[in-house]
């Protein structure tokens, strides 16, 4: 078991950062891809896909804001 500690402990510090970036920029998108509360909610509770799924699909690209 002691052995596994030092893979989990930078996985687990990846999804933390990944899950506050992708928080951060959903705060400050003004015009999300589907509801906010919903993106906010997937972000939080779908582990390390969450924010890559909101990233891919969630947060507009600069071609859709025109």
């Amino acid at each position: 078991m002691s052995m596994l500690w030092p893979i989990i402990v930078p996985l687990v510090g990846l999804e933390l950062v990944l899950m506050i970036v992708a928080l951060v920029s959903l705060v400050k998108e003004e015009n999300p891809n589907g509801p906010k509360w919903l993106w906010a909610l997937v972000i939080i509770f779908v582990s390390i896909f969450g924010p890559v799924a909101y990233f891919a699909f969630g947060k507009r690209q600069e071609r859709d804001r025109r």
